[in-house]
Formats: C-alpha cells, sequence, structure tokens
C-alpha cells in the first residue's frame, strides 16, 4: 500500500509540474536569457543520442540530464570528458565528475565543467583596431548532487549547481537547481520514465569594474566616473519528459527511447533515439532531434538534429574501464566531436 501510494504521488507531481511548463516556452524571448551553457550536454555517451536518455541515464552522466539517475550506482564511478565544441571555432568543454554510493540506498555526486573560449583581442570605444592585449572568458559549472532508491521501482534525486562566467573585469555567478525522478518496471526491468526540472533559479546580472565608465559632469568641465548597470538575464529553465524500453535478447540488447524536452527561452524538442549491446561490451547509439518551427520557420540553430556515438565498457578486474565517443554534425564548422573516459571502480 505504501509503494503504491508513493507511485501515485509521484505521478501527481510530475502531471503537475507538466501541465505548468509544457506551454512555458517562449522562443521570442531567446534573445533575454542568458547562462545558455548550462544547455550544453558536456558527456560523450548520452551526447551519442542526442541526450534522449531521460529515462535510463546512469551514473556521472546523469549529474546533466535527469540527477535521478546517479542513484543506480553501485560503487563509485568516475568520469572525464573533453568536448571540440563546433570545431574550428576554438571552443572546448572539459568536464569531470564523481558519484559515490554512500548508504545502501543513497548516492552522492559532484560534477565540475569547464568552457574555454580561447584569447580574443581586446578593443574598447577609443581603440576599435585592438592594440590593447587579450582577454581570455571563461565559464564553469560546479555540481553537487544527492540521489536515493526510494523502492526498487522508483528513483529520485536534486542537484544544486554554481553558474559562473567571467572575464578580467565582469563576472556574473548564479545558483540553480535540477531535481529529477526515474521509474523502472517490467519483470526485465525494460520499462522506464523519466521526468526532470533543471536550471531554476533567480535572474542573474553581470558585476564588476568593467561596469565602470568615465563621462564629462554636464556643466562641471570635469569628468567622473560612473557605475553602468547591467541588465538581467534569466536563466534557461527547462523541461524534459523521458521514455525508454529495452529489447533484451541472449547476449544483445536493443533500446528504443523517445523525449520530450520544454525550453523558456528556445524552441521545444522532440526527440528519438536507439542503442544497440552486445553484452554490454560494446554499445553504438544514434539520436535524432525535431524542433518546434510553429513560431520561427526557419531554422535557429547550427545543429542537424543528428548525432550517433559509440562505447566499450572493457572489464578489468573488478572494475570497467569506459570509452565513449559521440559526434554531432553541424550545418557550419565542423560538428562537436566529444570523446570520454570513465571508470566504476
Amino acid at each position: 500500500m505504501k509503494n503504491k501510494q508513493l507511485k501515485i504521488a509521484v505521478t501527481a507531481i510530475a502531471t503537475a509540474i507538466t501541465l505548468q511548463f509544457v506551454w512555458a516556452g517562449n522562443p521570442q524571448r531567446a534573445g533575454s536569457a542568458g547562462a545558455s551553457e548550462l544547455l550544453i550536454n558536456p558527456w560523450a555517451r548520452s551526447g551519442g543520442w542526442s541526450s534522449v536518455n531521460i529515462a535510463n541515464v546512469k551514473g556521472v552522466e546523469a549529474t546533466f540530464l535527469n540527477i535521478a539517475g546517479t542513484a543506480f550506482t553501485e560503487r563509485t564511478d568516475i568520469s572525464f570528458t573533453n568536448t571540440q565544441w563546433l570545431l574550428g571555432a576554438g571552443i572546448s568543454i572539459n568536464a569531470a565528475g564523481f558519484a559515490q554510493k554512500v548508504s545502501p540506498t543513497g548516492v552522492l555526486s559532484a560534477s565540475f565543467v569547464s568552457f574555454d573560449y580561447g584569447e580574443w583581442e581586446r578593443t574598447t570605444v577609443d581603440n576599435p583596431l585592438s592594440g590593447l592585449g587579450t582577454i581570455s572568458p571563461s565559464t564553469v559549472v560546479i555540481g553537487l548532487g544527492y540521489a536515493q532508491r526510494f523502492t526498487e521501482s522508483i528513483r529520485g534525486g536534486i542537484n544544486l549547481k554554481l553558474y559562473s562566467q567571467s572575464s578580467d573585469n565582469l563576472a556574473a555567478n548564479a545558483l540553480c537547481i535540477d531535481a529529477g525522478v526515474q521509474y523502472v518496471t517490467g519483470s526485465e526491468e525494460q520499462f522506464k520514465f523519466g521526468i526532470t526540472l533543471r536550471n531554476v533559479g533567480p535572474s542573474v546580472s553581470f558585476e564588476g569594474d568593467g561596469q565602470s565608465v568615465v563621462l564629462p559632469v554636464p556643466q562641471g568641465g570635469y569628468s567622473q566616473a560612473f557605475s553602468e548597470r547591467s541588465a538581467t538575464f534569466e536563466l534557461p529553465a527547462t523541461l524534459s519528459i523521458g521514455g525508454s524500453y529495452d529489447f533484451n535478447f541472449t547476449s544483445q540488447r536493443f533500446t528504443l527511447a523517445a523525449a520530450f524536452q520544454s525550453n523558456s527561452f528556445e524552441k521545444d524538442q522532440y526527440t528519438l533515439g536507439a542503442e544497440y549491446s552486445i553484452k554490454e561490451i560494446v554499445q553504438a547509439r544514434v539520436g535524432y532531434t525535431f524542433f518546434d518551427n510553429r513560431v520561427f520557420e526557419e531554422q535557429t540553430t547550427a545543429f542537424t538534429g543528428l548525432s550517433a556515438g559509440i562505447s566499450f565498457n572493457v572489464p578489468v578486474g573488478s572494475s570497467d574501464f569506459i570509452l565513449d565517443y559521440s559526434y554531432r554534425p553541424t550545418n557550419v564548422f565542423s560538428g562537436v566531436h566529444s570523446i570520454g573516459l570513465g571508470f566504476e571502480l
């Protein structure tokens, strides 16, 4: 009876959240949003099928997609990924994280994602042709999460994230939160459902010496430093709902997955994906994302919608060594390449 009541409660909460946010997207306000790095999946494995695995993501990668998935960790998971974002643009993303089982039902996780944009020539209004050196802006996202198995079928979690973007004289810092639930059922746990709400937090603005400007004082005959006010921007909150089904054979598995993502400031997304696994040692996956073009019929993303990836899980004693690779083609530059290493200890 207790388990049944818990399932009913989780379903009711998920339905309420869905009804509240499913029509919340407003792509006409896309220019007023900030912290778009929070929407970028830095992990290779889930990126290989367009982040469709909301329902069945596990381990460290769940810190981005659905924090509830870290509750499947049985020992210690450690992952590292390097992403060459829009190859040729000089942007790289490095991600590292771990998930540690701390109780029979609880898992603690931490993640660190760093965005490197390279060096830019410094220019000002008085010196538009540079000659003032360079600046190196950067963005960091740090997450600390906890997930728990409530029943054999239900897992939930929460993830607190610190977002920080800075250059040499300006910075923006924000706290936001993710929450997610996963539900598993079937005689072989082949059917999975997941829902997650991500990047929920207050408005943010930039602060620092870069907002100082020296202007002449009217009728004063002298100049004075003034501090400009930075406009605030909102974080790109998203609601994602997904499901997957495993077709299990003797030594093989074929998984179909689908997901819907409602974006606060961008087009909503519909994603389909498939993964084929041989003895859980070699896994190949593919995904495709459709964008809701009812407001803007023109394409507003560089991505073609496709993605593909492959993974190798190599047993080493009582541990597993994992190698992941994914690729997302784009209409400009040379696509997005991600390669990751993982260890299950």
